[in-house]
């Protein structure tokens, strides 16, 4: 079996089980998701713009599939976002850039924390009305923008800087609307209008997050869950963390990591614990939270130095799955070092390891990655 073939078999196994569980009452497509449908659906054929958020990072797995039984017309009415930028791979992005404008379609990549970004998105898609409005020989006052895309890709972070945006701007004055903003996917419940330019009006139209009631690809599964499109209450968290370890395990993202000290980090957390041994228990307490906060960098260089030590010194041959898992395992035991981790009756080490090592991969503490590979062909869901 091929080295690359071992990802892709992780993440059917783990895709089909987030597939078992979405097939249960404990599935992604909620009531709430099948009322937000159709009442996105009414409203696609009327707003002049439809503004389509994806993840970077699964530039097709991301796809809002909505657009396929609805779409819109013309095609220029439609510009596909990806959000997340500084989370992917810079390269592969450059050939998905390239890609959909060899399909013709309007794209642009974003970053939402950055002020910058969003704005020159906002400018983007205030040209992209101007030009709508010439080509229909229309000089409308109010123009409507439609945000849409599956959960958890940032749409509503982009509604709210937008918002702001264009409001200051314009120059306006007034209270701040906020669309809800949360890490966890379907948060969104309504759809909520919010202006974001003036001249003409634009409204743009912030919608919850959708996913098709049912999806046949486990490997995109197994993706959405990775990004956290797919809540993790359907899949085991040591499952997802061994699917995201097999990523740097199989492509070279660790090598960057050589240049760590193994003894940096020892010595980092050793000054973190005996410094200022006279410290009164208040000060002792704050640093044991310290140590215990992964997001640290400190901590983050340890976890980096502890995934690279053992994959240098692995010596099983990778394209073989029985190699991987076990290279796996021994990257959990280091990682449970890195983190602190203890054990303790309520909670197993794995678990807590797999929460902390998740929150690295998704935050793009632990590289950046594109997980769909660019088409070859003629892709239909663009």
């Amino acid at each position: 079996m091929a080295s690359g073939s071992i990802a892709s078999k992780l993440a059917r196994e783990i895709g089909s089980v987030v597939k078992k569980a979405a097939s249960s009452n404990r599935g992604w497509y909620g009531p709430h998701m099948a009322v937000a449908t159709c009442a996105i659906a009414q409203r696609l054929s009327l707003v002049d713009l439809i503004v389509e958020i994806r993840d970077a990072r699964i530039p097709l797995s991301s796809e809002y599939e909505l657009l396929r039984i609805v779409p819109p017309r013309p095609p220029s009415k439609r510009i596909v976002v990806m959000n997340k930028m500084d989370l992917t791979n810079p390269t592969q992005i450059k050939e998905w850039m390239r890609f959909f404008e060899q399909q013709k379609c309007i794209s642009y990549g974003v970053n939402s924390h950055n002020k910058d970004s969003v704005k020159g998105l906002l400018n983007f898609i205030q040209a992209q009305v101007r030009e709508l409005n010439k080509a229909d020989h229309r000089f409308s006052d109010t123009i409507t923008v439609m945000l849409v895309g599956i959960p958890n890709v940032g749409k509503s972070a982009l509604a709210n800087s937008w918002h702001q945006i264009g409001r200051i701007t314009a120059a306006e004055k007034g209270k701040l609307k906020h669309a809800l903003v949360s890490p966890q996917p379907g948060e969104t419940k309504d759809i909520s209008s919010l202006k974001i330019g003036s001249h003409p009006n634009i409204y743009l139209l912030d919608t919850p997050g959708i996913l098709p009631p049912t999806i046949h690809d486990a490997e995109r599964c197994s993706k959405l869950a990775l990004t956290g499109a797919i809540g993790d209450s359907l899949i085991g968290l040591k499952d997802l963390a061994q699917y995201f370890l097999a990523i740097p395990n199989l492509s070279d993202q660790h090598t960057k990591w050589a240049k760590l000290s193994t003894n940096w980090g020892k010595v980092s957390v050793l000054e973190h614990k005996e410094e200022h041994s006279s410290s009164s228990k208040l000060e002792m307490r704050q640093r044991r939270q310290y140590l215990m906060d992964h997001t640290q960098d400190f901590m983050v260089h340890d976890v980096r130095r502890a995934v690279f030590d053992v994959i240098s010194s692995f010596d099983g041959n990778l394209e073989c799955e029985d190699n991987m898992v076990k290279l796996i395992e021994a990257q959990f035991v280091a990682l449970s070092e890195a983190f602190h981790v203890q054990e303790e009756i309520d909670q197993n080490v794995q678990d807590k390891v797999a929460v902390k090592l998740l929150n690295l991969c998704r935050t793009g503490r632990l590289g950046h990655y594109t997980l769909d590979p660019v088409p070859v062909t003629h892709c239909d869901c663009l």
